[in-house]
């Protein structure tokens, strides 16, 4: 039985954080739902990812506001979250209306994680999920097998059938006289769990009850083994007012997080995923060189997402 996890008050202003899990509790959804439409942007390193609608998250983009980020499992079939999320959103009243167009929109964008069964059975219903997942949107967040973490698995360099548990994380914290922050993360991971502090692997591949860390170089042994797949999704929120290349900034430093404790990963058959956003209106603080405010919020980024991978496997 997993083990119940503590709820954590979220006290970044503007977001809350819902999620649901499929009966069988092998997969699920995160949401991180909007007061409005915030500034989002997206940092894609893993070369097999699964994302929904995050080209107009570039840089060079003429929107990139979203009422929402999704986090998923269900590989590509977990893209139909997005519906769900969305059609939550406009039945709840939210929404805008874009080119004096009658009809409200609430753009959304997420990511998807591989934690597909080797069977034929029936997929769960993604959009139904996801829509769960948005109504359920408040500021208590769990951390463990929930959400897009349900059906989550880490330390698959030596097949799947090695694998252990993997899971959502959550951590927040504060920067005096700026804001807050949050990052929540769905660890999926080809590779295995490092804890920084600790200079010690805490969870990945488990042969005969012993933890194999991975090893540089090393190729499976037979041409048969299956190919690993996996994914890191992270999405950070603030409540200090950012621009779109501070966001962007902050994504890149979140991903770094993620390469301090998952080895390895942003490989070529994972889908890592970094999403940043700021819930927050008015004009940007005052720097005294240019991007510091990008490095403050993304430093700070940086560590949360370590927390959140740590909490995400801990027992």
């Amino acid at each position: 039985m997993v083990p119940e996890r503590t709820y954590e008050r979220l006290r970044v202003r503007g977001v809350r954080v819902g999620t649901a899990s499929d009966p069988g509790r092998t997969t699920g959804v995160t949401v991180l739902r909007f007061e409005g439409p915030a500034p989002t942007v997206v940092d894609v390193r893993g070369g097999a990812s699964a994302t929904y609608d995050t080209a107009s998250l570039g840089l060079d983009a003429t929107y990139g506001g979203r009422w929402a980020v999704f986090l998923a499992g269900g590989s590509v079939f977990g893209l139909d979250a997005g519906r769900g999320v969305r059609d939550a959103i406009l039945a709840g009243g939210g929404g805008h209306r874009a080119f004096r167009h009658p009809r409200a929109i609430a753009p959304v964008s997420g990511a998807c994680l591989f934690d597909l069964p080797f069977s034929d059975g029936p997929l769960p219903d993604y959009a139904e999920l996801g829509r769960r997942a948005t109504l359920d949107a408040n500021d208590r967040v769990r951390s463990g097998r929930v959400g897009a973490g349900t059906g989550a698995t880490v330390g698959k360099y030596r097949g799947r059938r090695y694998a252990s548990p993997g899971g959502q994380g959550f951590a927040q914290g504060r920067i005096p006289g700026l804001g807050r922050v949050v990052a929540v993360v769905a660890v999926n991971s080809v590779g295995a769990i490092w804890h920084p502090a600790q200079a010690a692997w805490v969870r990945g591949a488990t042969i005969r009850g012993r933890l194999v860390p991975p090893t540089a170089g090393r190729r499976p042994s037979t041409r048969t083994a299956p190919t690993p797949r996996g994914t890191n999704l992270v999405a950070v929120v603030t409540d200090v007012p950012l621009d779109r290349p501070s966001l962007h900034r902050v994504a890149v430093l979140a991903q770094a997080g993620v390469a301090r404790c998952v080895v390895p990963s942003h490989t070529a058959t994972d889908g890592d995923v970094a999403f940043a956003s700021s819930t927050a209106s008015g004009k940007p603080p005052e720097a005294r060189y240019p991007g510091e405010l990008g490095d403050t919020v993304g430093r700070l980024a940086e560590e949360l997402v370590v927390r959140a991978v740590l909490a995400a496997v801990s027992d």
